[in-house]
């Protein structure tokens, strides 16, 4: 996915949301190579330590993870969805940022949010904070990640944080990182997405206010959440949308989008006639690159022919229930 100018729309974009937990390395890189290959623009992780409300389990630690899906994969932009500020310093947050958009060859983009799980950084020993407060530092943040990406000595005295003669070396392949805010506050995050970012990722949970939102972004561009339901030839639409309704509930991802491809991109496409430009989807079948090539053949290339932007993607379309040749992978294997 090119970065232009600030303001300036492109054609439609999709971002595959695969949320770490309960999931190993190499399902993990399976469906991002799967992504790679078959057309998606962007895949995302989650920034988490822990699954917020949820019982104990496994969870990934994102920043090594993307370093790791970068060496995996070789066109696909990776990026958080969003990042958690409060839990890195500034400074160590830029050089992260720089050295994984060289590690991936200027295919990162810096998602970032203010930090909203107070339970989770309580429970890891980040010391509290208000979101007033929590939002001033990620403002702070963005001011000496700037600063870092020019390469060049500078001192810094902020409410939050004091830098003397810090610098950032190397700096991105990109120059300055494409910056992504999410969130849908009126008082906290719109500003911040107005003055910082290229990007306003709008949640899920507040699509319904999209129109209502974005007259204050700025210049951000715009993208936003799915949970999505693909009901494939012969496949029960009742279940599918079951699936959705469980694994992505309504009060965090708003109305999920459940359908046939063709329903599917007709839905894309009036959301694109609203100003979105990144959909960034989670599918009802989380773990399956099967489900991962369908909706990059049947959806994403046909909403971007039905706006004039088609772009076919590098590999063929699998047949319904082929197995996906996974690039990289020894064998196939249905998933």
């Amino acid at each position: 996915m090119t970065t232009p100018a600030r303001g300036e729309r492109e054609g439609p974009r999709f971002g595959l949301y695969v949320p770490q937990f309960r999931m190993d390395f190499t399902q993990v890189r399976d469906l991002a190579v799967t992504a790679d290959a078959y057309g998606f623009d962007s895949l995302w992780v989650m920034d988490h330590l822990l699954v917020p409300g949820a019982a104990p389990t496994d969870v990934l630690e994102s920043w090594t993870l993307l370093s790791a899906l970068a060496t995996a994969t070789e066109r696909i932009r990776l990026g958080h969805l969003v990042g958690c500020n409060p839990l890195r310093p500034p400074a160590l947050l830029a050089k992260m940022a720089a050295t994984l958009d060289r590690i991936s060859g200027g295919r990162f983009d810096l998602g970032l949010g203010w930090g909203s799980v107070t339970d989770e950084l309580t429970a890891f020993g980040y010391p509290p904070r208000d979101n007033a407060r929590r939002a001033a530092e990620l403002a702070e943040t963005l001011e000496i990640c700037a600063k870092m990406w020019t390469g060049e000595p500078f001192d810094h005295d902020g409410p939050a944080y004091t830098l003397r003669g810090a610098y950032g070396l190397p700096t991105p392949v990109q120059g300055r990182i494409p910056v992504h805010i999410g969130g849908a506050g009126r008082r906290l995050t719109m500003p911040l997405v107005s003055r910082h970012a290229d990007w306003w990722n709008c949640l899920g949970s507040a699509r319904h206010r999209l129109d209502e939102l974005a007259p204050l972004r700025g210049g951000a561009r715009i993208s936003a959440q799915y949970a999505v339901g693909l009901v494939a030839p012969g496949e029960d639409p009742g279940k599918v949308a079951a699936q959705v309704a469980r694994r992505m509930p309504r009060e965090s991802w708003g109305e999920p989008l459940v359908g046939t491809p063709d329903r599917l991109a007709e839905l894309f496409c009036q959301e694109w006639e609203r100003g979105v430009e990144l959909f960034v989807v989670r599918l009802h079948a989380p773990r399956s690159a099967e489900a991962v090539a369908h909706f990059a053949f049947a959806v994403a290339a046909e909403v971007r022919a039905r706006t004039g932007y088609a772009a076919a993607p590098r590999t063929r379309a699998p047949a319904p229930g082929e197995r996906v040749s996974i690039p990289n992978d020894p064998g196939t294997r249905r998933t």
